[in-house]
């Protein structure tokens, strides 16, 4: 028989060091290999915006985009909504002075509006600006 005193044994040390660095590099994994969709999934309502009302200028030309792709310049509808069409129209009226207003509903395509800023490109107007409403207007 053995009637010797045991020693007390040690009590296991945990290293914390690995430990930590392995949690380091499973969160670098999952921030690498996340996909970020709810940025893509913002609604926003355009156009608003809080600035002063701007002068009303002596050779302003006001063109209207509607929600389905339509235009008018200085209120008179224009046949086609092609850039060509809308060149044609906006040649004659176009100056170094002038500035296009581009009043376009918050509805209206991107590409109703695009296609109004490359027919003022062609025509030489320079000075485009974006007509909004006021968030104190608008009612919400």
């Amino acid at each position: 028989m053995n009637f010797r005193k045991r020693t007390p044994s040690v009590e296991p040390e945990i290293n914390l060091i690995p430990f930590i660095d392995v949690l380091l590099v499973v969160l670098i994994f999952l921030m690498l290999t996340t996909t970020w969709s709810r940025l893509t999934e913002i609604n926003m309502t355009l156009p608003l915006a809080d600035a002063q009302k701007q002068k009303d200028r002596p050779q302003q030309i006001v063109l209207t985009v509607s929600a389905q792709g339509q235009y008018a310049v200085n209120k008179s509808p224009i046949d086609g909504s092609s850039v060509g069409a809308l060149a044609a129209v906006l040649g004659p009226l176009a100056s170094k002075e002038a500035t296009l207003v581009i009043s376009a509903d918050a509805k209206a395509s991107h590409q109703s509006v695009v296609n109004a800023m490359e027919a003022a490109r062609r025509t030489g107007l320079s000075q485009i600006t974006f007509a909004t409403q006021s968030s104190e207007s608008s009612g919400s």
